[in-house]
């Protein structure tokens, strides 16, 4: 059987899957995900977002919870940790061709990092991602479980890149190649962030997140079971809306919402490019 069917013969037993087997296929779907064989979601550009979610991926992923136990993960003097034995820590070398640097980050097995890939510590990689080459994950950032990363993008600092593991038909948060997340900015909820777009610090997008594109006078929004879509090149920074009712113009209320001031010029992109000394 190819490991899909190995994964859905597993689910469809449910609780009274041999659990010997299940963890064999949970194995070897972290081996598969991890050299970046398999994917929870990949490009397909006969999708109206260009990205399709690999449903049975997820399910095997959501299998190392219920067929693992709960062991001592502890490093060390580095403190104690107790998790799945199904969920370890991915094995990284120096011939992989990534740098982690020192200083508390942890990576899941079962994610994939590319070539040139830097993390900086602390961060964090959940099972399921997918980290494309030269890519920069920058300290205090989270990327979640089956988020997929591309190519020379900068994750920075302390940016959460949230994963969607259930539901699992759903997409996780997708971002694309040359993307800029800025500092403390938080993408949930399987957005899907196109090429060469920059978000700025701050900036909070979520499945329900309304985004204003001010150069065209569009509302962009979530419709018909797709996600959000941030286009190509936009530049979003946070904002505010003023709220409508009565009482929310008498106390001068607004809530925050994230607005599209321009489209990624030279400018734009010599001030954002990765810095290749570092490398």
């Amino acid at each position: 059987m190819t490991l899909q069917e190995q994964v859905d013969h597993v689910v469809a037993q449910g609780a009274d899957a041999p659990k010997n087997d299940a963890r064999a296929v949970v194995a070897a779907l972290r081996r598969a995900l991890s050299s970046g064989e398999v994917r929870a979601a990949e490009p397909d550009d006969e999708t109206p977002t260009g990205w399709r979610v690999n449903t049975w991926v997820k399910r095997g992923i959501l299998l190392a919870f219920r067929f693992g136990e709960t062991v001592d993960q502890s490093v060390g003097g580095s403190g104690m940790y107790f998790d799945k034995d199904t969920l370890p820590l991915k094995a990284v070398s120096a011939v992989d061709g990534v740098r982690i640097v020192p200083g508390g980050s942890s990576v899941r097995d079962g994610a994939y990092l590319g070539r040139g890939v830097i993390c900086m510590p602390p961060m964090y990689i959940n099972i399921g991602a997918w980290i494309g080459d030269e890519t920069l994950i920058d300290s205090h950032a989270l990327v979640g479980s089956c988020a997929q990363v591309g190519r020379r993008v900068h994750v920075s600092a302390a940016a959460q890149i949230g994963g969607v593991l259930e539901p699992v038909g759903v997409l996780p948060v997708i971002i694309e190649d040359d993307v800029l997340i800025g500092g403390n900015c938080g993408v949930y909820e399987g957005i899907v962030v196109k090429k060469r777009a920059v978000l700025a610090a701050g900036t909070i997008i979520t499945g329900s997140t309304p985004l204003y594109d001010i150069t065209t006078g569009a509302i962009l929004k979530a419709e018909a079971g797709q996600p959000l879509v941030v286009p190509e090149g936009a530049v979003v920074v946070p904002g505010s809306r003023r709220i409508e009712s009565a009482a929310a113009k008498d106390w001068a209320l607004s809530v925050a919402t994230p607005i599209i001031v321009k489209y990624r010029d030279e400018r734009t992109s010599a001030r954002t490019a990765l810095e290749q000394w570092i490398r």
